[in-house]
Formats: structure tokens, sequence, C-alpha cells
């Protein structure tokens, strides 16, 4: 919000912004950032892990010096806040694992491809307003493809959610039961690009709110169980004389 104070003056979900009406000084804005980014960052190195810290770093980087200037000069922009998006599930992964692995990446795949529907239909209302602010949205400057990414990335959700039990992370019962819900938003996101109005934007956008909660829960109540597959790893790595006894009466 400290850069973009004459931006966001033009804007009207913006205007009111306690930096654009003048009610904080841009110091103590900067300030407060500083003291809640730069204890954070060292609280999660510290008292998490240096990988989970890194990434906190690293997306604190991103959103302000590559997202934010961005947006005023490339629809590149949205490609890569939908990465600052991605990264917060992919550290809460690192946080209980300490691993940067295919679990992590599934997850931060999942919220990369959910943000498509979710901000595309959300900007899609407030054109008018992105371009008063002078910023480079899909939906100001490539409508269709705003469309057309948003429906791309919501079939894309069912891929990754098929590719979770492969990665062995879920049971087979989390594509079969969270297809529904994909396919639901997947249709939603056919009716926004094929009708292009607002109506279809926003319910699109309304079934966004819901869809990723409830797609992480079904996630979430269908994933392996640790000790399943501590058993399954056990019995990889024991010799094949080992496994030969085990089976025998």
């Amino acid at each position: 919000q400290f850069f973009e104070v004459p931006f966001d003056s033009n804007m009207n979900r913006t205007k009111n912004r306690p930096l654009v009406r003048g009610q904080i000084s841009p110091l103590l804005a900067v300030c407060f950032a500083a003291s809640c980014g730069v204890p954070g960052i060292a609280l999660l190195t510290l008292a998490v892990n240096p990988l989970t810290g890194a990434l906190g770093a690293f997306n604190i980087f991103l959103y302000t010096c590559c997202y934010t200037p961005l947006k005023r000069i490339s629809i590149a922009n949205t490609w890569v806040g939908a990465v600052v998006g991605a990264i917060p599930p992919v550290m809460g992964w690192t946080a209980a694992t300490g691993s940067l692995d295919a679990g992590a990446l599934l997850l931060g795949g999942i919220l990369y491809s959910w943000q498509f529907p979710h901000f595309n239909a959300l900007s899609w209302g407030l054109r008018e307003d992105y371009s008063r602010g002078g910023y480079c949205m899909m939906s100001v400057t490539h409508p269709g493809l705003c469309r057309r990414v948003a429906l791309r990335h919501c079939l894309a959700l069912i891929g990754l959610s098929t590719v979770a039990p492969l990665l062995d992370i879920t049971t087979w019962t989390f594509p079969i039961i969270s297809l529904p819900i994909n396919l639901y938003i997947s249709y939603l996101a056919f009716h926004f690009y094929r009708d292009a109005d607002r109506s279809s934007s926003r319910k699109l956008f309304f079934c966004s709110l819901w869809h990723l909660p409830l797609l992480l829960l079904v996630m979430f109540t269908c994933k392996k169980s640790l000790v399943e597959k501590e058993d399954k790893g056990d019995l990889l790595t024991e010799s094949p004389g080992r496994a030969m006894e085990m089976r025998l009466p």
C-alpha cells in the first residue's frame, strides 16, 4: 500500500485505505510492516526451521518487489501473484516436515491453480476500477484470456486431485470425493468463459470462496496415515529374504 498510494486513490475499492486518506503516515506504515516482517521471518527461522523462514522472506520479496510493480507493467503479475499465494501452504508443509517434497508442491499447485478462477472472476467486476488505477490486469487488457485461464485452472484442479494418491499423499477416495466440487467450479468457469458477464463471474467468485476450504477438508480426511507410510517404507527396505520369511507360515 505504501508503493501504491497514488494509484489506490483512483479506485473505488481502495480509495479509503488509511494511507490514501492520510490516517497514518507513510513512515508509520513502513515501520509497522518492518516490525511484523523482520521478527516474523526470524521466528520462523529460529523456532520452526530455516527453510520455512527462507520461504517467508522470499514471499515478502516476491510480493513487494516483483508482483506489486508488475501490476502496472504486465498481465504477468497475475501469475507471479499466484506464486505468492501458493507459497504459504508450502511453508505449512515445510514447517511440519522440514522438507520441500512432493506433498509441498502438490499443496502449492492446488493453491496456485485455485487463485485463477478466484481472482479472474473477482477482477471481471472491477475492470473499470483497475483501468482507472492504471493496472495491467487480464480482465482489462485481455478479457478473453482472462476467462480461458480461469477455466483451464479449474480443470487443472481435477488433475491435481488425481495426482495426490499417485504421490502417496492421499487415498484414492480423494479424487473421487473431490470430483463433484471440482466439476461444479469447472461448470461455473465454463459459463463465465461463454457468457462473459458479471452474473457468471460473481457465481464463479462466490463458489471459489467455499470450494477451496471444502477441497482441503476432503484432502485432509483422505490423507495417508503416517503409520501406513512407515509400514510401506519398512517393507520396501527389508531384504528379500526377510520379506520371504514374513510371507511364509
